[in-house]
């Protein structure tokens, strides 16, 4: 229903009985979101221009915000949201103690121990959520832009540019994995492209010499 906020942020909270929160203004309405305390180190000062990724949760006694600084953030809290059992809280401390690639690759290699490492899962529930979650993760991970994050901390490269030379890669007819591996290999060079052309052409040369 509701992709994402942009606007004031107003206050940031690590500590209240609502646990870690963000208020953000926009259109002269105050939204309260739920956040990690992770994302509550990233926010920019208050009364900064903010945008973040939200996600309505819509319980029969009461309904609340999620917010995230990434698309893929929000859409494993989605995913997480599925498990039985597995609640806002219990979503959010997951996404706190693991970084989106982290937590995947942890489901996926059906590592239950490392994944009851986050406060609140135990080794019977972190088997529950790999068995219930590794196909779905697989099945993202597979259809999912590469996240800068994902690809390197050192790249000034957006998003979108990422997400705009993967496009024309998979429409040229190569896998998405193949797009991402190239795209990986690309940013994490000495090349450092400045842009999706970039991107692209570098990574068109890296796919050429496999």
């Amino acid at each position: 229903m509701y992709d994402y906020i942009k606007g004031l942020l107003i206050s940031k909270q690590t500590q209240s009985y609502r646990g870690s929160n963000a208020v953000v203004e926009a259109n002269g309405v105050g939204y309260l979101l739920l956040v990690t305390p992770q994302t509550i180190q990233k926010l920019p000062d208050i009364d900064s221009n903010v945008k973040i990724f939200i996600s309505l949760i819509h319980r029969e006694d009461s309904m609340s915000l999620c917010g995230f600084l990434t698309k893929e953030e929000r859409d494993i809290f989605n995913i997480l949201q599925s498990v039985s059992g597995v609640g806002v809280k219990l979503s959010l401390l997951l996404l706190d103690e693991f970084p989106v690639s982290e937590l995947i690759n942890v489901v996926v290699k059906s590592d239950y121990k490392e994944l009851s490492r986050a406060k609140g899962v135990g080794p019977k529930l972190a088997q529950k959520i790999i068995l219930e979650l590794k196909d779905k993760l697989i099945n993202w991970s597979n259809v999912t832009p590469v996240p800068v994050d994902d690809v390197s901390e050192n790249t000034n490269l957006s998003a979108d540019c990422i997400s705009e030379a993967q496009s024309v890669l998979l429409s040229l007819g190569y896998t998405i994995n193949e797009a991402k591996a190239a795209i990986k290999a690309v940013v994490s060079s000495i090349k450092m492209p400045k842009d999706s052309e970039e991107v692209l052409r570098y990574a068109l040369e890296f796919l050429a010499q496999q």
